[in-house]
């Protein structure tokens, strides 16, 4: 983190009006001393500190709300986004331009996570409508004032990209590097990435509910053909369906359709029980630097 901050300080972007926001998302490897300890010696720089894991969208929306700029830029702390590289998404930045988005020339990651990357992209793409989500990164550049669209209470599960694509359709993308991570490892797993898929689909797009609509029709579909069969050889050959594996199939296919849909219902009914509990997106334990005063 200091080194991120020491290479963010000497950019020629960053100015006497700039301002540096960290965001804790619950970490417990000291990374809220570190934060404190540098807005001490730096008044440009500020910390929030989330009173438990969020998740990464929740803690950059934190930042997000808290910024006094009319430009945010958003960057990870691995260093794999050189934050020098920024100069070139502010110059894309022009009077038509809402978004900049910095694409890796070449990833320097696992194949994990570039798997875990494409399907992210493919699910804005697809179940959003966001037509330009092949286009997007953590390393983005962005006006301020959009964040208007989305400064009410928008409940556990959020997703940056997607609420910019409610705001707007001005994106752009620009290449620029990528560098091996220096330290540490990524915290995202199947877990957490199959958590921000779904939440991100019920949250945003009604596209599971009409797959489910689908997977009900052709479930009908399939019926109507299975009956036809069960009346049709017999009157046709004179012999009658074989019982058990017949009956044990189509047991299976309707109550896996069945669960399917039931499941993805009780997606979309979890997020209005959380909407009705008024669960946070985040809740801030502390602050330093300006934002705690």
């Amino acid at each position: 983190m200091p080194k991120l901050v020491e290479r963010v300080t000497s950019c020629e972007w960053f100015t006497t009006h700039s301002e540096l926001i960290f965001v804790d998302d619950g970490n417990t490897d000291g990374t809220w001393q570190t934060i404190c300890q540098l807005s001490s010696n730096n008044t440009q720089l500020s910390g929030l500190r989330l009173g438990r894991n969020f998740g990464q969208h929740a803690a950059l929306l934190a930042g997000v709300r808290k910024a006094k700029n009319p430009v945010i830029v958003t960057i990870d702390d691995d260093l794999q986004n050189p934050p020098e590289e920024t100069q070139k998404m502010l110059a894309a930045l022009t009077s038509d331009v809402d978004v900049v988005y910095g694409l890796p020339e070449r990833r320097q990651q696992s194949a994990w996570r570039n798997f875990s990357s494409a399907s992210s992209k493919w699910l804005m793409r697809y179940a959003l409508g966001f037509l330009r989500a092949t286009e997007i990164s953590a390393f983005r550049v962005f006006r301020t004032r959009l964040r208007d669209s989305f400064d009410g209470d928008l409940g556990p599960g959020v997703s940056i990209d997607a609420l910019l694509n409610w705001s707007t359709t001005r994106f752009v993308s620009v290449e620029v590097k990528h560098d091996e991570r220096r330290q540490g490892s990524s915290n995202y797993n199947f877990r957490k990435l199959l958590r921000f898929m779904l939440d991100t689909a019920t949250g945003y797009s009604t596209v599971p509910l009409r797959f489910a609509t689908g997977l009900g029709l052709v479930t009908v579909t399939l019926s109507i053909f299975i009956l036809g069969w069960v009346l049709w050889r017999p009157l046709t050959t004179g012999d009658s369906v074989p019982g058990f594996p017949f009956l044990a199939t189509t047991i299976a296919i309707f109550s896996g359709v069945q669960l399917i849909v039931l499941g993805v219902l009780g997606q979309y009914i979890g997020r209005m029980h959380f909407r009705v509990m008024a669960k946070p997106t985040y809740t801030i334990a502390e602050k330093t630097g300006q934002l705690a005063e």
